[in-house]
Parts: C-alpha cells; sequence; structure tokens
C-alpha cells in the first residue's frame, strides 16, 4: 500500500510538472507538429520515473495470469483510456458524456452533436482537446493520405468476409497498404 501510495503522488506531481501547452494558447498545429513539440516533455517524464521508481514493486503476478496473457495484471503504464466498471470508459480521463461536450462535433462546435473521430483520435494521440481547427486539419490530412491502393484493394476484396475475423482483416489490409507507405 505504501508504495502504491507513494508511486501515485509522485506519479501525479511529475505529470503535473511536465511542460504540456495549456489549451488556450495553442496555435493551429498539425498533428505530427503537436506529437513532436510533446515528445521531450514525455522522454523527460519517462525518464523520471524510471530513474525515481524503476525498483518499486507494483504488485504480484500468479502463474496462472502469466498464461492467461497478463490478464488482470497491472504492469503497463498508459495513458490513452480506462475501463471502469462504474462509469465506463474513460479516455483520457474523459467519460463519453463529457467528451460529447467538449469535442469537436460533426455539426461544429463542441457539444453540438456527436463529437468526430477525428476528435477523439486527436485527444488519445496527444492529451488535448483539440480546437475545430485542429480537427478540421488532421480530417483533410487523412483525406489527402485516404485512398488505397489497387493492389491493396484486390488483397482485401479477395479476404473470406463470413469466415474471417474482422481484426484479422484489417490487419491484412493495412499490411497490403504497406508498400505505398511513406
Amino acid at each position: 500500500f505504501f508504495s502504491e501510495t507513494l508511486f501515485t503522488m509522485s506519479f501525479s506531481r511529475i505529470v503535473s510538472s511536465a511542460a504540456w501547452v495549456p489549451r488556450g494558447a495553442r496555435a493551429v498545429t498539425t498533428l505530427k507538429e503537436t506529437i513532436a513539440a510533446q515528445l521531450p516533455a514525455k522522454r523527460d517524464y519517462i525518464k523520471t520515473l524510471q530513474k525515481e521508481y524503476g525498483d518499486v514493486v507494483l504488485g504480484e503476478v500468479t502463474v496462472d495470469q502469466c498464461i492467461g496473457g497478463a490478464r488482470g495484471v497491472k504492469c503497463m503504464l498508459w495513458e490513452t483510456s480506462l475501463l471502469d466498471a462504474n462509469e465506463g470508459i474513460r479516455f483520457r480521463g474523459h467519460t463519453i458524456p463529457d467528451l460529447q461536450k467538449t469535442l469537436p462535433s460533426f455539426t461544429g462546435p463542441a457539444g453540438a452533436g456527436e463529437p468526430t473521430p477525428e476528435g477523439l483520435i486527436w485527444l488519445l494521440l496527444t492529451g488535448n482537446v483539440p480546437t475545430k481547427e485542429e480537427e478540421a486539419s488532421l480530417t483533410a490530412e487523412l483525406h489527402k493520405n485516404g485512398d488505397i491502393p489497387p493492389e491493396a484493394e484486390a488483397v482485401i476484396r479477395g479476404l473470406p468476409h463470413k469466415t474471417m475475423h474482422p481484426m484479422t482483416q484489417l490487419k491484412i489490409g493495412l499490411l497490403a497498404c504497406q508498400p505505398e507507405s511513406k
């Protein structure tokens, strides 16, 4: 318990001291520029976490958990989502109702309808709720790069859609696009 409390308190201190850019102070940038700007602070954060807490024990693991693919083992640092039995899924600390109020929507401003997938992608990758302009820049970038090469389309259309798992189809489709990747 003590080490868990110490870790949580220090973890919060490190996160709150990181050089994050306040929402109101951001200029419109691309997703790539935003992530590149965040990388130095994130690298420093991980180095500090490792240096200060690298030897802290977080829990115990059973053989059953190892055999079961580490289910139930808290052994990974993640920031993007958390599944809570009472509140449902949280994305970067936000509940779905929160995001419906704060993310840019299909009809325009935040809270005016359902959030766009691009707004959620931006949030997951950067930790920031995007402005409508940032979300629109990501949408434009995705559309610009959205063509599927004819060879990849042939591979995807040749898959046994009724008997193959959808995630397997997705993986194969993504891999088929690799020769055209930049």
